[in-house]
């Protein structure tokens, strides 16, 4: 199931416009009521865009911190990778209160994450799951060099999906092929959106009622963009 880009340009200027002074009000569980899943597309990727132009949200921390002591109203489920290089929050210029963030290395559908996600679709009310890779993911480096380590070795096998449906690079499956890891990156976001709805009927009950959307991105270290996987 494709996202539709033109569903997000079309949401896009309205956000942007409203984004910086939206952005500084304390989520309540009106203004989530009111949200879309394009509604928060557009918002994430208006975040996204300032973030890398180097504007910043005032975050209104003090306001925002007292005013999660009375719930909490999010708008989206981000699962991204451990990778110290990824603030999801400040990658989208959102601030307390505004995300569910799930990690775990690779950016992998856990069964824990799945109860994590259905919980903040059902209970939370979030409109938008993001699974969001990055460029250069360490996880993906060691599974493609087929790495054994204690449990890590388990996760890893996770991702070998991604690397089989890979086709080329026959002369380097490695990670020093970076074209080859940045190949594996975005076929194992895509992936995981598809197990996802595989694996959680949950949320793929969800998304067809149009409740939710399920989509993928991947984080450019260098740029700071993100890159929606279709």
């Amino acid at each position: 199931m494709k996202y539709s880009n033109l569903a997000i340009a079309a949401a896009l200027l309205t956000s942007s416009i409203a984004f910086a002074q939206e952005a500084k009000v304390a989520p309540t569980a009106e203004t989530q009521k009111s949200l879309t899943p394009e509604s928060v597309m557009a918002d994430l990727m208006a975040g996204n865009k300032d973030y890398v132009a180097g504007k910043s949200i005032d975050p209104n921390i003090e306001v925002r911190r007292e005013a999660g002591t009375a719930g909490q109203f999010p708008k989206a489920y981000i699962l991204s990778c451990v990778d110290s290089r990824v603030p999801v929050e400040q990658v989208f210029n959102q601030g307390i209160g505004d995300l569910f963030v799930g990690r775990v290395a690779g950016n992998i559908e856990t069964y824990e994450q799945l109860g994590s996600m259905e919980f903040a679709a059902v209970v939370g009310g979030v409109k938008v799951i993001m699974v969001l890779g990055h460029e250069a993911c360490g996880a993906v480096k060691g599974a493609c060099d087929h790495v054994k380590m204690g449990n890590l070795t388990t996760l890893l096998d996770q991702i070998t999906p991604a690397i089989d449906k890979v086709e080329g690079h026959e002369d380097d499956r490695s990670s020093k092929n970076e074209e080859f890891v940045a190949d594996v990156v975005e076929k194992n976001v895509v992936l995981t959106v598809d197990d996802i709805r595989e694996r959680s009927k949950v949320l793929a009950d969800l998304e067809k009622e149009g409740k939710i959307k399920i989509v993928g991105g991947v984080y450019s270290l260098h740029t700071g963009a993100v890159t929606l996987q279709e």
